[in-house]
């Protein structure tokens, strides 16, 4: 979890100094456009701030208050971002309607371009890390932090390419055209992620691969078992809480059955990163005989 708290105190760094460069663009130039850019990077650097604090919470021992640990506070921060995200995209549509009655030219066009080019690098290379990062280390608050700057990077380049057409053509109009259609990219990346921030926060169960993933394993270390039935699983920041009843011979001791869970919660954990396991063992009188099989010895 450390490297997870380094990379999202590394974002608020870089969003720092991205939002110092688009100011800078926007103050040389006047453009509305790179106005509404400058604007998502406030809004990028406040996400990157909840990303830590939530990071940073979520990695919190269970405790008596929350038994179950405190992985779900990531998915508050990125609904807080998706949230922070329409509060942007409703600035930007003031802002460019009030450049759409008042039109103004842009001034020093080629350098406020290089300067906001540079800063749209700088995100494209930090989102990259953000989204591949944050995967590997199961952070819904990282991987939406990433989404977020990747969205600013699409717009960020339409952006440029649109301010250099509208100083080469004298078409003002083009400024807060291009501002308006920032607002709409932002508004749909906001969206995006509240939509997959609240599944998580109503304990959406893993995708059909992973829980064939699951079924499998269940099946191959289950010897002595005769099935495994009512499997529920569900995803909670970097936990992936599974139960599942387990049907034993009747005649079967607590020993012997206890050892049938401990390797299938061992095999688990090994296949599935954060599993936390809960196994009901039931007599065979239980078995639904349309539950998940139990190979023979031999047969994995």
């Amino acid at each position: 979890m450390e490297q997870g708290l380094k990379i999202a105190a590394g974002s608020i760094l870089v969003g720092v100094v991205v939002l110092g460069l688009k100011i800078v663009a926007y103050l040389w130039t006047g453009s509305v456009a790179l106005y509404s850019d400058a604007v998502e990077s406030v809004i990028n650097v406040v996400a990157a701030v909840a990303a830590l604090i939530a990071v940073w919470y979520s990695a919190r021992p269970a405790d008596a208050d929350h038994p179950y640990g405190h992985h779900k506070a990531e998915y508050f921060s990125a609904v807080l971002e998706g949230a922070l995200i329409v509060l942007a995209a409703v600035a930007i549509f003031r802002e460019a309607y009030g450049a759409y009655l008042t039109p103004r030219s842009i001034q020093a066009p080629l350098e406020g371009l290089l300067v906001n080019g540079l800063a749209s690098a700088i995100n494209a290379g930090w989102c990259w890390v953000l989204i591949s990062r944050g995967r590997k280390l199961r952070s819904p608050a990282l991987v939406a932090d990433g989404k977020h700057l990747l969205s600013d990077v699409v717009s960020s380049g339409g952006v440029v390419f649109g301010v250099g057409l509208a100083a080469l053509t004298g078409w003002s109009i083009l400024d807060p055209a291009l501002a308006a259609l920032v607002a709409v990219n932002i508004l749909w990346s906001g969206w995006g992620l509240i939509r997959e921030s609240t599944a998580g926060l109503m304990d959406a169960a893993v995708t059909p691969k992973e829980h064939a993933a699951i079924q499998g394993v269940i099946s191959a270390n289950a010897d002595g078992a005769l099935e495994a039935h009512d499997l529920r699983t569900r995803h909670a920041g970097k936990a992936t809480f599974i139960d599942l009843h387990l049907v034993v011979p009747g005649a079967m001791t607590v020993d012997a059955s206890h050892a049938i869970c401990d390797r299938i919660e061992a095999a688990l954990k090994d296949a599935i990163h954060g599993a936390i396991v809960t196994i009901h063992v039931e007599p065979e009188g239980k078995a639904k005989h349309h539950g998940i099989p139990v190979l023979a010895p031999g047969g994995r």
